[in-house]
C-alpha cells in the first residue's frame, strides 16, 4: 500500500478515536478505575500518536549516499520489517497501544496486539474503530487471552519479526531471552524508579506543585512516577511540611467522581504499598500522612502518602512502588544527590529542580536517565522519542524513531555498467 493510503487510513482512526473520546474514557475508567479527567486526558493524548504517525508515513524518504567507490550509486531503502507484536499495560491501555500501533502501521508493517488481562475492552474498542476506519483485514490482530501462550507462540515463530512491550523489566527480561533464538528487533519501555531532585534556591511553591503531579498521577501507577524525593537539607523541612500538606489535600475516590486519586489496579498492588510504607518507618521513616488503606472506599483505595527521612536501605528505595506513596529523603551536595539518583537499574526519567543554569547542566549531563525534567514534570508527546536507559528499556518510542524502530535499511550499490 502506497504511504498516502496508509497515511488517510491512520487519519481516519484518529478522527473516530476523537469522535468516541467519550465512551473509550468510560470503558477506562470502568475497567481501570482512572479518574474520568485523565482518562479523557489519556484519549487525546493516544489519539496524536495516531495523528503524528499518519503524518510520519509519508517522510521516510530513499536516502542517498555519496560514494566512495568509482562509478557506484549509493541509496538507503527503509522497508517494514515485518508483522509486530505489540504487547501493551493495563495503566495507559489506549495511548500504549496507539504509540506502537501507529508507528508500526505508518512504516507498512502489520501487528498483532496483546493487551494487558486487567484491560482488554480498551484494546477491543480500539480494535473497532481502526475497521471502521478501513483498515484491510488481517492487519490489526488484537489477541485476548493468556499472556504467557501468546506471547509464548509470537516469540518462538520467525515470522514475527519485531516485538514491542510495555511493562515491568522483569517480564522485559524474559521476552528478551525468549526473543534471542529468532533475533527479533526489540522494542522495550520496562521500569522506572524516578529520583525527583530539589535544590535550595529553586521555586518551592512549584516544586511541590510538580511534585504532586509527578507522584500522583494515574494514582501513582504510571513508569514516569516520581519515587525519591531528594531535597537539599537547607529546604527540606520546609519541602516536608509544604508537600505533605498538599498530599493531605487530594480526594480520594471512585473514577467516575473525578477525584485526584482512584483505585488501585488490585489487591498486589496495595499489599505492595503497606509492604513499602511499613519496611520504611521500620527503618526509622516518618509517616506525614495517609499511609492506610481508604476502607471506607473499598480495599483498593490506599490513601495518598508521604514518608520522610526514609533512609536509602529501604525498599522503596530502591523498587518501583506504582502507588501513592513519596518517599523524601535529604542530601548535602550535588555529588551525593547524583551518586544516590544514578545508584538504580533503572533509568526512565529524572526530575530536577534548580534556577543555576551552570547546575541545571551539570545535572542533565550526570544523570544515568534517558529522559530529565527540568523545572516541570510533563515532558512526553508524539513528537518526543521516549525511552529509558539501563534496565528502563531499549530503543524509542515516540517521535521519527518510533517509526523508523519497525522498518529495516536496505543499501543498495548500482553501477549502471
Amino acid at each position: 500500500m502506497l504511504p498516502q493510503n496508509r497515511a488517510e487510513i491512520l487519519h481516519r482512526w484518529h478522527g473516530l478515536i476523537m469522535e468516541a473520546k467519550e465512551d473509550l474514557s468510560r470503558i477506562m475508567v470502568a475497567e481501570q478505575g482512572k479518574p474520568i479527567s485523565e482518562a479523557r486526558g489519556e484519549i487525546d493524548y493516544a489519539a496524536s500518536f495516531v495523528q503524528f504517525y499518519a503524518e510520519e508515513a509519508l517522510r521516510p524518504n530513499i536516502e542517498g549516499v555519496t560514494s566512495h567507490l568509482p562509478d557506484a550509486e549509493m541509496e538507503l531503502w527503509r522497508e517494514p520489517v515485518g508483522v509486530a507484536a505489540l504487547i501493551s499495560p493495563w495503566n495507559f491501555p489506549c495511548a500504549m497501544i496507539t504509540r506502537k500501533a501507529a508507528a508500526a502501521l505508518g512504516a507498512g508493517c502489520t501487528v498483532v496486539i496483546h493487551p494487558s488481562a486487567e484491560t482488554p475492552l480498551s484494546a477491543l474498542a480500539l480494535a473497532e474503530l481502526a475497521r471502521r476506519a478501513g483498515f484491510p483485514d488481517g492487519v490489526i490482530n488484537t489477541i485476548i487471552g493468556d499472556a504467557a501462550s501468546i506471547v509464548g507462540e509470537w516469540t518462538a515463530d520467525a515470522r514475527v519479526r519485531a516485538l514491542s512491550f510495555t511493562g515491568s523489566t522483569e517480564i522485559g527480561r524474559l521476552l528478551y531471552r525468549q526473543s534471542a533464538d529468532t533475533v527479533k528487533r526489540l522494542v522495550m519501555e520496562l521500569g522506572g524508579h524516578a529520583p525527583f531532585i530539589v535544590f535550595k534556591g529553586a521555586d518551592l511553591d512549584r516544586a511541590v506543585a510538580e511534585g504532586i503531579k509527578a507522584k500522583f498521577a494515574t494514582s501513582g501507577q504510571d513508569c514516569l512516577a516520581a519515587n525519591r524525593f531528594y531535597i537539599e537539607r537547607p529546604i527540606y523541612d520546609e519541602f516536608c511540611k509544604r508537600f505533605a500538606e498538599a498530599v493531605s489535600k487530594l480526594t480520594i475516590g471512585k473514577g467516575m467522581q473525578d477525584p485526584d486519586i482512584g483505585p488501585l489496579i488490585h489487591d498486589r498492588a496495595v499489599d505492595k504499598q503497606i509492604a513499602h510504607v511499613e519496611d520504611a518507618i521500620s527503618m526509622g521513616a516518618r509517616l506525614l500522612t495517609g499511609g492506610e488503606v481508604a476502607k471506607d472506599l473499598g480495599p483498593l483505595f490506599f490513601r495518598p502518602t508521604v514518608l520522610a527521612d526514609v533512609p536509602d536501605e529501604a525498599a522503596i528505595m530502591s523498587e518501583e512502588t506504582f502507588g501513592p506513596v513519596a518517599a523524601l529523603s535529604p542530601f548535602d551536595d550535588e555529588a551525593e544527590v547524583i551518586a544516590r539518583a544514578n545508584a538504580t537499574e533503572y533509568g526512565l526519567v529524572a526530575y530536577v529542580h534548580s534556577h543555576d543554569p551552570r547546575r541545571i547542566y551539570r545535572m542533565t549531563r550526570a544523570l544515568q536517565y534517558g529522559m530529565v525534567a527540568v523545572n516541570r514534570t510533563k515532558v512526553t508527546g508524539a513528537p518526543i522519542p521516549f525511552g529509558g536507559m539501563k534496565q528502563s528499556g531499549i530503543g524509542r518510542e515516540g517521535a521519527r524513531q518510533g517509526l523508523e524502530a519497525f522498518t529495516e535499511i536496505k543499501y543498495i550499490c548500482r553501477d549502471w555498467g
